[in-house]
């Protein structure tokens, strides 16, 4: 008997290692020829090879700031977006294991004490009667994978879960790109007050000098309210950058985990804008450490899996069950062969008639594969546009940024020349109004331009998934 009933489990493990899922093909990936300064050509698709997992180094650091680097750290740790991902993370691994659980058969142990008694009367007799019995059991049960569906169910979980890691990676690094853009944003404040309180004061002094100048009746009346219409348009400048600045901050605060009105970011005077060199020809293969695009193609994985747990309905399920008890009176001889019984059985099941609804489970299940593809490759070239839109905006910029340097320059020389003019008395205080006008503008441009490289930059390294140098 036992040699035969291992014959049969052989058999069935032997069979539970079929499967009637289709086997899985990772979707295409767009290729790109990197062109100078772009990737514009698509060449087809190509299999895709994720890299979510592979290390992307500090980016950060190639803004040059050390002080956006310890804050970045600090939303690592103590960001709650990432922290609300990560218990989605642990969810999906616990489901890989509830799944990897059912390819195992399932163990029993039960165990009992029963006392019973009766008692009855008679005219001529009385009698009574109790007593005890124990009883234990252990009971197996096992459901051989013959069609793979429980495989392809651990085979879907394993793919959710791994879209699960790469959505905790693309929230962490959203965070950090957030930040790296809120710190630019409050360092641009901070150096845009420090040339407008230089232009306030430049306009103190101006007033001063016209209000002398009308004092000595060598100025006329218009030329004092002139001077007082710029300097009184650069406070409210001030007034303006500030609230911006404490936006940021704010911003930044809840970003680290902090209370916004506990959260303090003191002024840089050193600070100054880092233009970070990108590279003009990008390789397609950094795309693929994107946490989106590796999600994405994870889900594919998925959703084919679902695929082959619809198949495996048309197939009959088989369970093995096994029990051995034992009941005895004295718990003594609870364990007596005589007290022992045991029991195997093999059960099958299937389904005959269903009205085409295992039919209609595989083609949704095929359909929901179509749509992941679909969305997989939709992934991808959004990736591919947010991309050249960066790198189109890092040239452009670039040029932008040496055409304002030459304004600024210009501008600056022409107010001191401007000014020292109207100290000659050789031109109106309009003038000068107008030159110190044009000279902040230009000033602000640049740095704003600065600030905007910076922040391509950022963007950049967001849209390629974490900089632009290759894993080593």
């Amino acid at each position: 008997m036992f040699p035969r009933t291992l014959l049969a489990v052989s058999a069935l493990a032997l069979l539970s290692a079929c499967t009637v899922g289709p086997a899985y093909q990772k979707p295409g990936l767009a290729t790109a020829t990197p062109l100078p300064g772009g990737f514009k050509a698509l060449d087809g698709w190509k299999v895709a090879t994720p890299g979510d997992l592979a290390d992307r180094g500090d980016w950060w650091t190639l803004l040059g700031d050390p002080q956006l680097g310890m804050l970045i750290a600090r939303v690592n740790v103590s960001n709650q977006t990432i922290a609300a991902a990560e218990p989605s993370y642990r969810q999906a691994r616990a489901i890989v294991r509830e799944h990897r659980a059912s390819l195992f058969p399932t163990i029993d142990l039960s165990g009992g004490a029963t006392r019973s008694g009766g008692g009855g009367s008679g005219s001529a007799t009385n009698y009574s009667s109790s007593g005890t019995r124990y009883q234990v059991g252990l009971g197996a049960g096992w459901e051989p994978d013959l069609w793979g569906r429980i495989r392809n169910g651990v085979t879907g979980a394993r793919a959710g879960e791994q879209a699960s890691a790469a959505d905790l990676a693309g929230a962490r690094l959203s965070m950090q790109g957030e930040l790296a853009v809120n710190y630019l944003g409050l360092r641009q404040a901070d150096a845009e007050i420090a040339l407008v309180h230089r232009t306030v004061e430049g306009s103190q002094r101006g007033l001063t000098i016209t209000q002398n100048r009308y004092a000595a009746g060598i100025a006329p009346k218009s030329d004092v309210l002139q001077a007082q219409t710029p300097l009184a348009n650069a406070q409210a400048d001030l007034e303006s950058l500030t609230q911006n600045r404490a936006t940021d901050e704010n911003a930044i605060a809840t970003l680290v985990g902090e209370p916004a009105s506990a959260f303090k970011l003191a002024a840089d005077p050193a600070w100054t804008t880092h233009l970070t060199d990108v590279p003009t020809g990008v390789p397609s293969e950094l795309l693929e450490r994107r946490p989106d695009i590796a999600g994405a193609e994870r889900r594919v994985a998925a959703a084919n899996a679902d695929i082959g747990v619809a198949r495996a309905a048309f197939f009959p399920t088989l369970n093995l069950s096994g029990s051995g008890n034992s009941s005895s009176s004295s718990l003594g001889n609870l364990f007596s062969a005589s007290a022992n019984t045991w029991s195997l059985g093999l059960s099958a099941a299937q389904t005959l008639f269903d009205a085409g609804a295992r039919k209609a489970r595989v083609e949704q299940a095929r359909a929901s594969y179509d749509a992941s593809v679909a969305d997989y490759r939709q992934t991808v070239l959004t990736a591919f546009e947010d991309v050249e839109n960066q790198l189109t905006a890092t040239r452009v910029l670039a040029r932008r940024y040496a055409l304002l340097q030459t304004s600024s320059s210009a501008a600056d020389q022409t107010e001191q020349m401007i000014l020292n003019q109207y100290k000659a008395g050789q031109v109106a205080y309009t003038d000068v109004v107008q030159a110190q006008a044009s000279a902040l503008s230009a000033r602000r441009a640049l740095l704003t331009a600065a600030v905007q490289r910076q922040t391509t930059a950022v963007t950049l390294i967001q849209a390629l998934g974490g900089g632009w140098k290759a894993a080593t």
